[in-house]
């Protein structure tokens, strides 16, 4: 790789992660060598660009104004890098994947298995976040394509994969366990443990146009911390079915007397400019 763009990626990676430490650890380098790479930077531009302190690493002001570039700088270098492997066989390169936990346990590894017979050398970055935060990533850069709820809040390129049905969660020994379908409205007499992930809230606006005030005790966007609860006999909850498959919990799933849904899809900037590899990969996803 290019010096320079090295030095920019040590410069991104430091910041998004919050120390030289982590950003060494990602890219394979000494910590020294990170922050030698830094001071490079600092030196050739005449800038400060990090103030370094005990608790981590702090953007200047002029660091502030510089990093959008410097991003910039090191995606156009990855999608370069790609098309150029692209002529000869997509030989190598990186997918970076937003997705939130259901998908990334019981969706991604067959897609990614399959994915990778055809492209063994392409390599992979999940990160992790809750729909707002992906949106985020997506729009900043951090992820090539994510995967979210269906409309996003930003102009994204979208394409809808499948529709994943919520489902009632209660201790196996509760009353309504012995039903084949739940009533929402019965829902409002037990502690209610609400899933949540970020600004969209699919359980919550359900509840709301259902006119269903439950009796909230949590509110969490970890989809196990529910249903170890649930487990315990803390209170009783609405779970989408894609998380719910090959569990450990104890716990009783019963479909709820009014269906309702969550649309996932995958998203991206543009899917036009998108790097060959990602292109490639949208090819192995079940879009609809």
């Amino acid at each position: 790789m290019d010096m320079n763009i090295m030095k920019y990626r040590a410069f991104v990676e430091t910041v998004e992660s919050g120390s030289f430490t982590k950003a060494a650890a990602l890219l394979n380098y000494s910590q020294s060598g990170i922050s030698r790479m830094i001071n490079d930077l600092e030196r050739e531009w005449n800038v400060s660009l990090l103030e370094r302190s005990r608790s981590g690493v702090y953007l200047t002001s002029d660091g502030t104004d510089l990093l959008p570039y410097a991003k910039n700088v090191c995606r156009e270098y990855e999608k370069l890098k790609m098309e150029v492997d692209g002529l000869s066989g997509l030989t190598s390169g990186i997918i970076r994947i937003g997705t939130f936990s259901s998908v990334a346990t019981h969706r991604l590894p067959k897609i990614i298995k399959k994915f990778r017979k055809d492209y063994p050398n392409i390599d992979y970055e999940l990160v992790l976040g809750d729909y707002t935060e992906i949106e985020e990533y997506i729009a900043e850069g951090r992820v090539d394509c994510g995967f979210l709820l269906l409309p996003t809040a930003h102009d994204f390129d979208t394409a809808f994969i499948e529709q994943d049905t919520l489902m009632a969660v209660l201790p196996q020994d509760h009353p309504l366990a012995k039903l084949d379908t739940v009533p929402i409205t019965s829902l409002c007499s037990d502690p209610f443990l609400l899933l949540q992930k970020g600004a969209k809230a699919e359980v919550a606006e359900l509840l709301d146009r259902s006119g269903i005030v439950p009796d909230i005790r949590l509110t969490t966007w970890d989809d196990y911390a529910i249903m170890s609860m649930v487990e315990s006999g803390l209170g009783i909850s609405i779970l989408p079915e894609l998380i719910l498959k090959r569990i450990p919990y104890r716990v009783a799933i019963r479909p709820l007397d009014v269906p309702a849904y969550r649309n996932i899809g995958i998203a991206m900037r543009d899917r036009k400019t998108a790097s060959l590899a990602v292109r490639k990969f949208l090819e192995y996803l079940p879009l609809s």
